[in-house]
């Protein structure tokens, strides 16, 4: 009896470091999974189901941290009809919904953020939209971090200080942007007939890219002047009645509409154009890219589809 308490003691013991090494070996999977940052939560099904009404269903799987997993906006951001919805997007989740995530929804959302940036330093294009996003996000956080202990964030705090570290790299990265010229020695902006270059220059939606052209070349500073063409900006982004709240004469009694644009875009919110947004299907309730295939029960789901603002995508999941 005594030989066989022995043995059993020690198959027990066996058992109890096997049971330990695997629970140690699970751990350690688990904390090199959720210590590696580029690691992204993928999902077989590019779209989510939106629940109607306010049920069970809808508060514990149609959240917007579900939906920001499931939707695929790390290829869309490789899109260039895309990316400033997806920039936008981001944009106003760091202005009010960033706690609202879950804590792999916050990761997802770091990780695009970084790929953001990634293009945006190779491309070297919307520099200033990104820079706008990034403050944006930092400013956010820098309020959230001192909550800490009323659960406004998930995760270790050390791990949203070493984040923020990151924004501020990201942010001097971007600051140190030189803009090398293109190796084209064809036909340039400038040689272009004035007509023309006005009738480009038309196409620009932000006041801030006229300015920014106007530097570029004296010739330019002229056109950028343009009274017509900052009328039709103005006319673009705001009504009539708020333009008639705001008018601002010039010395010559004529008006100032360059002064009235940067006045208007201080007090009310500018016309917003994507090439390319989500769609929410009325008739089965899926939100997906457009393009994306979901089973859609309608004859003809293309005219069952509608184009939803990321403040509109936002509002989808708050209830």
């Amino acid at each position: 009896i005594h030989s066989f308490c022995k043995k059993d003691d020690h198959n027990k013991e066996n058992l109890f470091n096997s049971l330990n090494y695997d629970v140690a070996a699970k751990k350690r999977k688990k904390d090199l999974l959720n210590n590696k940052a580029k690691i992204q939560y993928f999902h077989q099904e590019k779209w989510i189901y939106v629940h109607k009404g306010s049920t069970k269903e809808r508060h514990g799987y149609c959240t917007l941290g579900e939906a920001f997993n499931r939707l695929d906006f790390s290829s869309a951001i490789l899109d260039s009809r895309r990316f400033n919805y997806v920039v936008r997007l981001l944009e106003l989740i760091a202005k009010s919904q960033l706690t609202s995530l879950s804590g792999i929804a916050q990761k997802n959302y770091m990780n695009i953020l970084e790929k953001v940036v990634q293009k945006v330093l190779e491309d070297q294009q919307n520099i200033r939209l990104i820079r706008e996003l990034l403050q944006t996000l930092y400013t956010s956080l820098c309020t959230l971090v001192q909550r800490v202990g009323k659960s406004v964030l998930v995760g270790n705090i050390n791990m949203w200080v070493h984040r923020m570290e990151s924004i501020l790299h990201w942010q001097q990265q971007l600051n140190n942007i030189q803009i090398t010229r293109p190796p084209f020695k064809g036909t340039t902006f400038t040689d272009l007939p004035l007509c023309l270059q006005l009738n480009i220059m038309q196409r620009l939606s932000d006041g801030r890219d006229l300015v920014s052209l106007g530097q570029v070349a004296p010739d330019l500073q002229v056109l950028s002047e343009d009274r017509l063409l900052w009328k039709k900006l103005c006319q673009y982004h705001f009504t009539d009645r708020q333009i008639r709240k705001w008018l601002i004469l010039s010395d010559k009694g004529q008006l100032d509409w360059k002064k009235m644009y940067f006045k208007l875009i201080r007090c009310y919110p500018r016309k917003e154009q994507y090439g390319d947004t989500l769609q929410l299907c009325r008739h089965c309730h899926i939100l997906s890219w457009k393009g994306t295939d979901h089973p859609c029960t309608a004859n003809n789901p293309e005219t069952c589809s509608t184009s939803l603002s990321p403040q509109d995508f936002i509002n989808l999941f708050r209830f």
